[in-house]
């Protein structure tokens, strides 16, 4: 089952460039292994030590943030909109 990744900016050189890749996947942690298996070292980028999401990654399936569905294990389908949004800070 195939899920559109929306890959951001600062992550493309992991990508080759692609602003969205498909990933084969059935949950979001399913999603990060396959992300890494075909983009060697995203994960780390994304991931801690720990392999939860970095608090400054926002994750959203269908627009809805997995922190409030269930993290890692948010079910995905065919189909599904996957998009990674790192937090930005600053200003004045």
């Amino acid at each position: 089952m195939a899920v559109i990744v929306r890959i951001p900016t600062p992550l493309r050189k992991f990508t080759a460039g692609q602003e969205q890749v498909d990933i084969e996947a059935t949950t979001i942690r399913g999603l990060l292994d396959g992300l890494e298996s075909a983009h060697p070292g995203i994960r780390e980028r994304l991931c801690d030590a720990d392999g939860k999401v970095r608090r400054f990654v926002n994750i959203f399936v269908n627009g809805e943030d997995i922190r409030f569905a269930s993290s890692l294990e948010t079910s995905l389908k065919s189909g599904d909109d996957v998009s990674i949004v790192p937090a930005i800070a600053g200003g004045v």
